[in-house]
């Protein structure tokens, strides 16, 4: 192991490079003007795997292109399947970052750029540690295989097929990856369990094109009014969503959870601060942490309607529409869920209007048993490489393939996160910090000693 430690310590200026090399790819799975990025960014990631000594491939799917990649030959299975996804958000507003999105910048010891927390950092932590592996003992302690995808960002759509149709060549004990975070600052962590999520787009139509508001205000229904209204009624006064059935199938959390949850190390003001905002709001009766990791909720993600442009424009628009959430949490199912949601919202919307609601993703909840030989595994791992044990922790986030390899694989996933929880993924400012890089590089490297054993 010395010899590994030794060649990573020797490189993380050169694997700091490619990691910003990656970076510049505007790999946005989004946006189809950015579709030969996203291959570019595939095509780069199977570069570093092969520099690394590893043999692997581009695969076509039904959308953007997977990176697949094994240590050993032939077919069998691998110890762990190393998962991470190689496409990233758009940039949204360019005005709230304080450097380009996609020209990577070093400030505070940290690499600030669109996808260097979620993922491309924490997936190349698995690469750089199999190229340390590689260099200096010609194989990896165990045998082990890659699954990067260039989809993630946009829910995965071509991914389980692309599971079902390779299961043979996928084949492993563990999946492995690293696309959540730490629990704060100095408190690494393993997560045990991600909530599941629903995502709908509601739209109200009212009259053929948007009118004059004095001509025509108070006459005939205003979709903004109608909209604030139908969303208003989602909620009670405590914070609990009113969709009939919604909390009917929720798993209650244990005393022994319970009690190990309250013990973490967590600041709510710290928290707060953190976040900038003035005060801790949520379902009546639970922490924050229950609220955010084992509750499930009801979110507004974007309301569209009306005039948005500088200045005023009194007009009553021909229609409004939202995006909504819900993330969900072990037991709750997402097509009942789903279902729920379209019957409440075609309850409450007055025929004034006309209503239509479109589906987006949706994924069911996912826990790992805390008993797993391999969450001990990784935890070891996840000790040697910061120098200090991790907490373990629920993350309130959804990753929607992770029952996809269960059902598929019959693989436990393995979830190592490495980055901060402010680290603005998804939002202007993202970053990773260097040194949460490095110690993920080398924890990385412990785990494939670590899962072999």
């Amino acid at each position: 192991m010395d010899k590994v430690l030794a060649y990573i310590e020797g490189h993380k200026k050169d694997f700091l490079d490619r990691f910003c090399d990656l970076l510049r790819v505007q790999s946005t799975s989004a946006q189809s003007d950015h579709r030969a990025d996203v291959r570019k960014a595939a095509e780069m990631t199977l570069g570093f795997l092969k520099q690394a000594g590893i043999k692997g491939q581009v695969m076509e799917t039904a959308g953007h292109p997977a990176v697949v990649a094994d240590s050993g030959d032939g077919p069998g299975k691998a110890k762990a399947l190393i998962y991470g996804h190689y496409d990233v958000q758009p940039e949204g507003d360019l005005k709230l970052w304080h450097s380009p999105p996609f020209e990577p910048t070093i400030r505070d010891g940290a690499v600030y750029a669109r996808g260097s927390a979620d993922d491309k950092g924490q997936m190349l932590t698995h690469v750089f540690a199999a190229e340390a592996w590689m260099k200096t003992h010609g194989k990896l302690p165990v045998r082990v295989k890659y699954l990067i995808e260039g989809e993630e960002e946009v829910g995965s759509p071509s991914l389980p097929d692309f599971i079902k149709q390779h299961k043979e060549r996928l084949a492993c004990d563990y999946v492995a990856l690293s696309d959540t975070s730490q629990l704060k600052a100095g408190v690494p962590a393993i997560t045990y369990g991600t909530r599941g999520l629903v995502y709908m787009e509601v739209f109200l139509y009212g009259p053929k094109q948007n009118l004059h508001s004095g001509s025509f205000g108070g006459t005939i229904a205003n979709p903004a009014n109608v909209l604030a209204a139908m969303i208003a009624s989602m909620k009670d006064a405590k914070h609990r969503v009113t969709i009939p059935g919604f909390y009917d199938d929720v798993a209650r959390l244990s005393d022994k959870e319970k009690k190990a949850l309250g013990e973490l190390p967590f600041d709510e003001k710290e928290y707060l601060a953190e976040l900038g905002s003035p005060a801790a709001v949520g379902e009546e009766g639970f922490t924050t942490n229950e609220r955010r990791w084992v509750r499930p909720t009801l979110e507004v993600n974007g309301i569209i309607g009306g005039y948005t442009g500088e200045g005023a424009s009194t007009v009553i628009p021909a229609q409004a529409s939202a995006k909504v959430s819900m993330r969900l949490v072990p037991n709750q199912h997402a097509e009942k869920i789903r279902d729920a949601f379209e019957a409440y919202v075609g309850k409450v919307c007055p025929p004034t209007v006309r209503l239509e609601i479109k589906r987006h993703g949706a994924a069911d909840a996912y826990m790992i048993p805390l008993d797993s030989p391999g969450i001990a595994a990784a935890a070891r791992a996840v000790e040697k490489g910061f120098g200090k044990k991790p907490v373990f922790m629920r993350e309130g986030g959804s990753l929607p393939i992770l029952p996809m390899f269960k059902q598929v694989l019959g693989a436990d996933s393995l979830l190592m996160g490495f980055c901060m929880p402010t680290c603005n993924a998804h939002g202007p400012n993202e970053f990773f910090h260097v040194h949460d890089f490095e110690a993920g590089i080398r924890t990385a490297a412990h785990f494939l000693a670590e899962i072999a054993a």
